[in-house]
């Protein structure tokens, strides 16, 4: 199943942009035999100033036709690592191709694209920048690949 970062703004070099890098080839490499990745980015930036709603279409031109949705949002499940690799594993045996995780801008994600969502997925109850979920995603989901490995990356 091929993953997808849905997100708003562009990231630029810095540490934010390497830690991601390393997260997201180890996805790949981990995820390869468990059926999971490559993980693709797509980042989306509102250049006229639309606010939410503007965002949200050019997410929803992101999201590949067909994937499962899921929005990062604080209003989401609480989740530990090891029900996110349980997730994962559902999300790819439901026989879908692509699974797109969706990340809003400083206002947080469209209600309208947020309802089409089909899971949401929080990572607590206080509000991240939107740049630092996209680092966690992708750590989140090297660690999920890991713990359904096998590999002792993750220690509950």
């Amino acid at each position: 199943m091929r993953v997808h970062l849905c997100a708003v703004g562009r990231l630029r070099t810095g540490p934010e942009r390497e830690l991601i890098d390393d997260y997201v080839t180890r996805f790949d490499r981990s995820g390869r035999a468990l059926s999971l990745g490559p993980l693709t980015e797509h980042e989306v930036e509102d250049k006229r100033g639309g606010g939410m709603a503007a965002e949200a279409d050019l997410l929803a031109r992101a999201i590949p036709a067909g994937a499962l949705i899921v929005s990062m949002d604080e209003r989401g499940a609480l989740v530990s690592s090891p029900e996110f690799a349980a997730m994962l594993v559902r999300w790819r045996d439901s026989g879908r191709q692509d699974l797109a995780f969706v990340i809003g801008g400083a206002d947080g994600i469209d209600p309208g694209l947020r309802a089409r969502a089909d899971a949401s997925v929080s990572f607590g109850k206080m509000v991240w920048p939107h740049m630092l979920v996209r680092v966690m995603l992708c750590e989140q989901l090297y660690r999920a690949a890991s713990i359904l490995a096998g590999a002792p990356y993750h220690r509950a």
